[in-house]
Parts: structure tokens; C-alpha cells; sequence
């Protein structure tokens, strides 16, 4: 009786994370347009990415399917130690998404858990950008 249950209970977890998954799209929030471009928020998607003081979410603006820029938004990291990020948000203007993905910057001394969040959030954004382009 106990396989059947965890079968079951699986079996419903599964279709419920594909329903969710293919249910996300255009209208999710996390995909809009804004002045002939695509941008993509990743504060709903990468909640589970941490800095030193919590999220670090981006705004990436996307035309022709190459990044025009990426944008800090609020977070709570020392802003003295995000200034130093900063910088590292120019590092993937002009490039392919395609190439972006598969690469990134390195890691800013002194600030690495901000950077590190940073480099997570903007991947993970061009990924879901490809998957629901």
C-alpha cells in the first residue's frame, strides 16, 4: 500500500510541476516588452539565489536576440560592496544570449557572494528567455 501511495503522490507531483512549467509564459510577469525589446525580471525565478543579504534580482533587456543591457533592481546587499558588482552588469551588453549563457565574468573580490548571485540570476534569465522565446 505504501509504494501506491508514494507512486500516486509522485505522479501528482510530476504533473503538477509540468503544469506549472508549461503554464509559464508571456503572461507570467516574467517576460514583457518595453520599447521594442524584451526584457526579462528574474525576481520570481530566482528566489533560491542569494547574495550576502538576500536576493539579487536583474532586469535583462534583450533585442534580436542579443543583450542590450542588464539592470541591477532593489535588493539588500551593502551597498557599498554592490557598487563594486556594478560594473560587472556591462560585461554581457552586445552579446549573443546564445554565448552569454555559456559564459560570465569573473567573480569581483571583496563582493564574491554579490557577483556570484548576479552571474546566477542573469543565467538563469537567458535560459528561460530561450525556453520561452
Amino acid at each position: 500500500m505504501r509504494k501506491v501511495t508514494s507512486r500516486l503522490l509522485f505522479g501528482i507531483a510530476a504533473v503538477a510541476f509540468t503544469a506549472t512549467l508549461t503554464s509559464a509564459g508571456r503572461n507570467d510577469g516574467v517576460i514583457t516588452k518595453e520599447n521594442g525589446m524584451t526584457v526579462i525580471n528574474t525576481t520570481e525565478l530566482t528566489r533560491d539565489v542569494k547574495g550576502f543579504k538576500g536576493g539579487t534580482p536583474v532586469k535583462i533587456f534583450i533585442k534580436k536576440d542579443k543583450i542590450v543591457k542588464v539592470e541591477a533592481l532593489p535588493n539588500r546587499e551593502t551597498p557599498k560592496f554592490f557598487e563594486m558588482v556594478k560594473p560587472m552588469l556591462k560585461y554581457w551588453e552586445g552579446k549573443k544570449v546564445s554565448k552569454a549563457i555559456k559564459n560570465e565574468p569573473d567573480a569581483v573580490t571583496g563582493a564574491t557572494y554579490s557577483s556570484d548571485a548576479i552571474m546566477k540570476n542573469v543565467q538563469i534569465g537567458l535560459e528561460y528567455y530561450n525556453a520561452h522565446k
